[in-house]
């Protein structure tokens, strides 16, 4: 694993709520309102906030921000990840993992053709989706899913991945094709 891995996101600044400075967050979290749990967050841009949740509203968490007092300020930080040091947050339980922790993991397909390494995850509003950088440079987005991740095996630090139709042909046909 990557021992440069250190910061884990909570989640996303989506707006302003009312005009005294509160804001809307897109929590990552299991329990949304625990965005505000594990101490101040750090930013995006290496700033230290500190949160507290007020409530929840159409599936985002309503939270005030420590020196933020009105509308301008609030809109200010819109689109800002949230950050906190994978340290701060507890051990993940039998069945659970933190994202983070697999970042620099080896993968490989099922039937044994080794694929790179994972670099980061993406949620862009349909689910999870893990980066692998393939040997060479070239990027795969592997959907984070039952149906692809045959295994995650942190002991051996590789992820096996099923070998769903279409799902690295585009890349293996642009390497090829590319090759020559």
């Amino acid at each position: 694993m990557s021992d440069d891995v250190t910061k884990v996101c909570l989640g996303k600044i989506v707006g302003a709520k009312g005009l005294r400075g509160e804001i809307r967050v897109k929590s990552f979290t299991e329990y949304p309102e625990d965005i505000a749990a594990y101490g101040p967050v750090t930013t995006d841009d290496g700033r230290t906030l500190a949160l507290s949740v007020s409530g929840t509203a159409k599936g985002v968490v309503v939270a005030t921000v420590e020196g933020v007092e009105d509308r301008t300020a609030a809109d200010a930080l819109k689109g800002l990840n949230l950050f906190v040091d994978r340290s701060a947050l507890p051990p993940p339980g039998a069945d659970a993992l933190y994202q983070a922790d697999l970042v620099g993991l080896h993968v490989e397909r099922t039937d044994g053709q080794i694929l790179g390494k994972v670099t980061a995850f993406h949620n862009f509003g349909a689910g999870d989706m893990m980066e692998v950088e393939k040997q060479g440079g070239a990027v795969v987005l592997v959907p984070f899913t039952e149906a692809a991740i045959a295994e995650v095996d942190m002991d051996k630090e590789r992820i096996l991945v099923s070998p769903l139709p279409g799902l690295f042909d585009d890349v293996e046909a642009g390497e090829s094709a590319g090759s020559g």
